[in-house]
């Protein structure tokens, strides 16, 4: 099934961040239809570093592609501001798409961006915005391809002047339509009262942010068809991995930990090398054998 068909089914699509292969696997097989690819988690995970615009097309396409490559589930991936203007916004566009991207995002900030929970965001003129996201519509090969426009203008302009921007990006032709950092319910009820009938709204909960975080199941009761957890991945394994190597330094020694992570065997069961080494003997050389 390809993501604009399951968007097009009545409930709520739940759709878990992740930042590499690895993480793309385990959402795989826990049940997950699809999954949320954020510049905020590859600048944390593969720079070490906020999310500030510190990220290039590069790094994502190549990331995204790893991803791809691995799982079957549809990729939603964040392309922040296209990485530019129009036409960066264009090869973006191709780039992603050939990656493997089921939806593309792309938000009306200022560059560099910055992640849409943090202070002193800027956006662009509304206009610009609209060719960009005409750019992007005119630059996909297959209509399978969606488009997500993100405004980021609550925190710049108010929520008001946010609601008109969506509605001028409504009007460009897109499929999906995020409203950033919503402070409250009755703005999120508002916000899905008026574009929630006629496009697919996506909700972004981030823990410690902006937006009141709720279950994808409330969130879908208001209305909207995405909701995301972008971010709550890399704060997990962040945490997580504070203990473990808290521990470690400690004790010199995993022994405490047994119980809280897979021995050799589990992880390579987890990432399938009984399977993979099985296929490789199907090309042994016949003479060895």
């Amino acid at each position: 099934m390809t993501l604009k068909q399951r968007l097009a089914q009545d409930h709520v699509l739940l759709a878990p961040g992740i930042y590499d292969a690895l993480s793309a696997l385990i959402a795989e097989q826990s049940g997950f239809e699809a999954l949320y690819l954020s510049g905020a988690s590859i600048a944390y995970t593969r720079l070490g570093r906020s999310d500030i615009g510190l990220t290039t097309q590069t790094e994502v396409a190549d990331t995204l592609a790893r991803i791809t490559e691995r799982v079957q589930v549809p990729v939603i991936v964040d392309a922040d501001t296209g990485f530019g203007n129009a036409l960066n916004t264009q090869r973006t566009v191709r780039e992603f798409e050939r990656a493997g991207a089921a939806m593309i995002q792309l938000e009306d900030q200022t560059f560099p961006k910055r992640c849409g929970h943090l202070e002193g965001k800027g956006v662009i003129p509304v206009g610009e915005m609209c060719g960009k996201l005409r750019a992007a519509l005119d630059a996909r090969r297959s209509h399978d391809t969606l488009i997500l426009a993100r405004t980021d203008a609550v925190a710049v302009e108010g929520f008001e002047a946010a609601m008109e921007r969506a509605e001028r990006y409504l009007a460009c032709g897109i499929d999906a339509l995020f409203i950033e950092a919503v402070r409250t319910p009755e703005h999120m009820d508002a916000a899905c009262a008026r574009f929630a009938g006629r496009i697919p709204m996506l909700a972004n909960m981030v823990e410690g942010g902006k937006t009141p975080v709720q279950s994808a199941d409330e969130l879908g009761r208001r209305g909207y068809r995405i909701v995301i957890f972008p971010g709550g991945t890399a704060r997990a394994v962040t945490h997580t991995l504070q203990h473990y190597y808290s521990q470690l330094r400690a004790q010199g020694t995993t022994a405490s930990m047994k119980d809280r992570m897979l021995d050799f065997d589990g992880l390579n069961a987890v990432i399938g090398t009984p399977e993979l080494m099985a296929r490789g003997r199907r090309y042994d050389d016949e003479s060895s054998r």
